[in-house]
């Protein structure tokens, strides 16, 4: 009975994340790959968020209370995957927020500079308290196929976004995954490999995994 509980303790369930802009695919990426691994799937709560819509129509109004809410949702997400018993997969890292969408809120002049350094401080005391995932899934896209998948799935809240908003965020995702060296990488170029509607794209994408999963275990 002692030795059961102590192996249960020390088995490493993983955590897979995938990071990419609007409109790059990682609902989609998550679901699929959710169904192939049997991981457990863990997507962004946007039906649940009571902030976007204000957001989206009063950005300066509402930006601070928009990342607050993402960030406690994404940090009591990462806590309980390491309290869990399975293997998981996350639609979006609780790093965009901080190294992406804050940061360029705060740049257009639509988060103060004092609730944003309010945020990062919050942040960093969160983040020091969690381990990254065990393998990044990073989706790189250029502007014409975010703006194509956008349009395509038709979300009410996402028909106003800006391209400029748009190439902005995507300069921020290059810079940061050019500096991520919080565990394993992988990138996605999703104007060439279509996942979703290519089944030998999704193949290439589950051997590259494979590959990643067999390196770290």
């Amino acid at each position: 009975m002692h030795h059961k509980v102590f192996v249960s303790q020390t088995t490493h369930f993983m955590h897979i994340a995938i990071a990419g802009n609007i409109g790059s695919g990682k609902t989609t990426l998550t679901r699929m790959l959710s169904k192939h691994y049997g991981w457990e799937p863990h997507y962004e709560d946007v039906d649940e968020n009571p902030y976007l819509d204000d957001f989206y129509n009063e950005m300066q109004r509402w930006s601070f209370n928009l990342q607050i809410y993402f960030l406690n949702s994404r940090f009591k997400q990462v806590v309980d995957f390491r309290r869990s018993d399975k293997d998981v997969i996350q639609d979006r890292t609780i790093y965009e927020d901080a190294y992406i969408f804050a940061p360029n809120l705060h740049a257009m002049g639509l988060l103060p500079t004092r609730d944003f350094q309010n945020y990062i401080s919050l942040f960093e005391l969160l983040e020091s308290f969690v381990q990254p995932p065990d393998l990044l899934i990073y989706l790189r896209g250029s502007i014409p196929t975010l703006v194509d998948q956008i349009h395509k799935r038709g979300r009410a809240y996402e028909s106003n976004i800006r391209i400029d908003y748009l190439s902005r965020l995507n300069e921020r995702y290059e810079a940061w995954i050019s500096q991520y060296k919080n565990g394993n990488l992988l990138i996605i170029d999703v104007d060439k490999n279509k996942f979703g509607e290519n089944p030998e794209h999704l193949g290439d994408i589950i051997n590259s995994i494979d590959g990643q999963i067999n390196g770290l275990f």
